[in-house]
């Protein structure tokens, strides 16, 4: 099969999206389909094609949203390009110029689309609305999201129920919705697959000793993901025990401002920023931490979650729709609601260092479900029945033409 994978980020830029995009083409590629990536070119005002990895970046201009370009939605430059493609599906990964671009030329050259659904955007307004007219702005966030998959999208794919829900009980979607949790490589996080040199080289990097209890947060250092809340209740942990130490792995708009609060409450010792990571360390900082922490509610899945538990690292997650379809309490990890809750969690595992381990154990065997080959199957699976949904259509489209010819003869 030949496959078009048009989204707005890719490599180098680092993202859930783009490790779930790239994980996803090479599943797909060592099953032997041919898979196309049309992108934007993050790095320069050109049209760059490679070849050998079959990835068109097309220019844009900066946005100021992080490291966002916006491309024209109808760049003609790249149409004969990816005509000979001979595309036989498209698989948008975005709303924006890129995926309105798919949806055109997917509609102008009849070919399937399937869309993946990755954002809850309502929970993002604040950035465009500055908190002035959130209400309208989510309504038409609402209008446009069900507009945009339900119009053109032959299928959709979300990665949990609650994006599911949020579709069938809010926006009242009619179409087919596929829910697919989103795959990883997770062998590449399994602690047999990690050099332990490097990983004894990045505590020293990191100033981290055996004795140290290390809790791990990797994400957008943004509002939406709660970060105060982690800083907030390490001040907390430390003045019952000294050697408890937070690391946050990522960058964003507000890096400085935690920063800032960090110094502000005396924690320097305890909480250490990284800034960006690249691709290629990711597993070296799970293998450092003893538990993975996220207070975010405005995750559609979360992939770090499966790259935590893929790396024997206990997820304590804020209870929310999303992580509940990958960890069961008490099992494979724990929730929390309140500061109380997530500080009362984190102790008890600091001084159960038997049940941090059990819990480990079984946090490993469920990343195995979330393989980059079960999650290509069941995209698979998506793309063939929208082809054949395609082909369907397009037949009952000649039928009605004879039928609407015929019927004009004999007026």
């Amino acid at each position: 099969m030949r496959i078009g994978i048009f989204t707005e980020t890719y490599t180098p830029y680092i993202s859930g999206l783009v490790t779930s995009e790239v994980m996803l083409k090479n599943a797909l590629e060592k099953q032997g389909h041919e898979v196309y990536v049309v992108t934007a070119n993050l790095e320069s005002f050109k049209y760059e094609y490679n070849e050998k990895e079959r990835v068109l970046k097309i220019p844009g201009l900066p946005t100021g949203i992080y490291d966002s370009r916006l491309t024209s939605i109808y760049p003609v430059r790249a149409v004969n390009k990816i005509k000979s493609w001979n595309l036989d599906v498209i698989h948008s990964q975005t709303e924006f110029a890129i995926g309105t671009f798919a949806r055109l030329f997917a509609k102008q050259y009849n070919i399937p689309l399937v869309h993946t659904y990755h954002t809850l955007y309502e929970d993002y307004v604040h950035y465009i609305t500055k908190g002035y007219f959130d209400k309208s702005s989510k309504k038409i966030v609402e209008y446009l999201s069900k507009f945009y998959c339900e119009t053109t999208a032959t299928e959709l794919i979300v990665p949990t129920n609650k994006i599911y829900k949020l579709f069938k009980e809010k926006y009242k979607f009619e179409k087919n919705i596929h829910i697919i949790p989103t795959g990883i490589e997770v062998e590449r996080f399994y602690k047999e697959n990690v050099d332990p040199k490097e990983v004894d080289n990045l505590r020293k990097t990191l100033n981290i000793s055996k004795r140290d209890f290390t809790i791990l947060f990797v994400g957008r250092l943004a509002e939406e993901k709660n970060i105060e809340f982690l800083i907030n209740s390490q001040n907390e942990l430390v003045k019952k025990y000294k050697n408890i130490k937070l690391i946050i792995v990522g960058d964003g708009p507000d890096k400085e401002k935690y920063e800032k609060l960090s110094k502000d409450l005396g924690l320097e010792e305890n909480i250490i920023f990284t800034g960006k990571a690249a691709w290629g360390d990711m597993p070296y900082y799970y293998h450092v931490a003893d538990i993975f922490a996220t207070a975010s509610k405005t995750e559609t899945q979360g992939l770090t979650i499966i790259e935590a538990m893929a790396s024997n690292v206990v997820p304590v997650c804020m209870r929310d729709e999303a992580f509940q379809s990958m960890v069961t309490e008490d099992l494979n990890g724990l929730f929390f609601e309140t500061e109380e809750e997530y500080q009362k969690q984190i102790l008890y595992l600091y001084e159960n260092k038997d049940e941090l381990q059990k819990i480990d154990k079984q946090a490993r065997i469920q990343a195995e479900h979330y393989s980059s080959k079960n999650y290509a199957d069941r995209v698979l699976e998506v793309y063939h029945r929208a082809i054949k949904e395609k082909q369907e259509e397009n037949r009952f489209g000649i039928i009605s033409k004879i039928i609407k010819a015929i019927k004009g003869r004999f007026k």
